[in-house]
């Protein structure tokens, strides 16, 4: 090999794009094992809600970074460079190959490059203090609707009740002119270039239209496969629907229900829109990275090409 680094391949996209189908068959192809992406599926007891694969999937094909926290446990970004590292060395150890996937563009970009060595941009006391201010007289709604508004892939990976990184991604914005989103794409990195993991990205996308219809599709069989359920089970164990994972898209929805204030279809059709959105927010970061070479899912037999000459090329 040309470099110290184990060549990786990722396959990513937005939700409901097809990522799961057509990894199984690139992973069968290449005896590869799937390493998730995906902020949501490290936590238990949460499986229809974040679209896990199916026990029978993750028979055919071992998968790794799923269900390994409870919800009530905290795994954030450092964690899962961590995790990720130790099972991506492992795999290069046993000459198998890393196929990660997932959408969580922030997840992928961490662990190619590393956590920032600066505790980062856009540290000024005073604006802080007046964002706190503004939070105490506006409301948390409106201050989110203005990051939606100057930084929309920071919004998409921000939940409207996570104060803190709220008024941190306005703050950076107010202090700099520049959307939180962008400085993590551009800014310096702990890892050398020497040591940058050496990753070959498969973008997958659909036309608009053609995504959005199994978005729709995937928001009603969601709720028809059980999601009332099991965000049900996770309430009767205890579970507060103030945790951070409860408050993500379908489970925040169905808690909605629950609680009264939307009717079943009501919420099928708020979920499909906010997944829409949460879709199309996600296409914002990955279309950042020039580096992503995008396909239709249909297109199997073009990416597992590729993929094979990408490995051939650094394992001679």
């Amino acid at each position: 090999m040309n470099t110290p680094q184990t060549p990786l391949i990722a396959v990513i996209g937005p939700t409901a794009v097809g990522k799961t189908e057509l990894v199984l068959k690139i992973a069968a192809r290449l005896g590869a094992e799937i390493v998730s992406v995906d902020s949501m599926q490290v936590y238990r007891h949460m499986d229809i809600g974040t679209a896990k694969p199916s026990l029978e999937e993750q028979r055919l094909i071992r998968h790794h970074l799923i269900n390994m926290v409870n919800p009530d446990q905290d795994y954030n970004l450092a964690t899962y460079i961590n995790d990720a590292e130790k099972i991506c060395t492992m795999l290069s150890k046993e000459k198998k190959v890393a196929l990660l996937t997932g959408g969580t563009g922030l997840y992928l970009k961490g662990f190619q490059d590393g956590l920032f060595s600066d505790p980062g941009p856009g540290n000024c006391p005073e604006i802080r203090e007046k964002l706190n201010q503004e939070l105490i007289q506006k409301g948390r709604e409106a201050l989110f609707n203005r990051l939606q508004t100057v930084d929309a892939a920071s919004a998409s990976r921000i939940h409207p009740n996570d104060t803190t990184r709220l008024l941190r991604a306005l703050e950076i914005y107010e202090t700099t002119g520049t959307p939180w989103s962008t400085h993590l794409l551009k800014q310096p990195t702990q890892k050398s270039n020497a040591n940058r993991r050496i990753i070959l990205k498969i973008g997958l996308n659909r036309p608009r239209k053609e995504l959005y219809n199994r978005i729709n599709q995937r928001s009603a069989t969601m709720l028809r496969q059980g999601l009332i359920e099991e965000v049900e089970t996770l309430l009767s164990q205890g579970y507060s629907r103030k945790l951070k994972p409860l408050q993500a898209i379908g489970y925040r929805h169905v808690i909605e229900f629950l609680d009264g204030h939307k009717n079943r279809d009501e919420t099928e059709l708020i979920l499909a829109r906010d997944t829409r959105h949460y879709a199309k927010r996600q296409l914002t970061w990955f279309l950042r990275d020039e580096e992503i070479q995008w396909h239709h899912p249909s297109e199997i037999n073009e990416i597992i090409a590729k993929s094979g000459e990408f490995l051939d090329s650094y394992h001679g």
